[in-house]
């Protein structure tokens, strides 16, 4: 299974991860597929969190699985807010289609 995760990075007790796209199988700070962002817990809010959101999506939508950690950090970051309400417009346009089609009850 393919997993978007965490690699550690940095200095010792200053530590910078980058936001990977690796097999489940791999070790943590082992081979990856793609770097498609990072994170910085010791900055400020602004750049904690730089993340391509274009490749994300990407890899969501052909199966990859994020852990928890890269999960919240999505959700803060709004990409699978993003996502949701996408998801959610294609559900309402296709109901939408779908009702006209019904007869109506008389």
């Amino acid at each position: 299974m393919v997993r978007i995760r965490l690699r550690r990075v940095g200095r010792k007790k200053a530590p910078t991860y980058r936001i990977v796209v690796a097999d489940s199988k791999s070790p943590r700070d082992g081979k990856f597929i793609e770097i498609v962002g990072q994170y910085a817990p010791r900055s400020s809010d602004a750049q904690r969190v730089n993340v391509n959101v274009e490749r994300v999506n990407y890899w969501l939508d052909v199966g990859a699985q994020p852990s928890d950690t890269v999960r919240s950090l999505l959700r803060r970051a709004g990409v699978l807010k993003q996502r949701h309400e996408a998801r959610l417009a294609r559900k309402l346009q296709n109901s939408a289609v779908a009702l006209p089609e019904t007869p109506a009850a008389e």
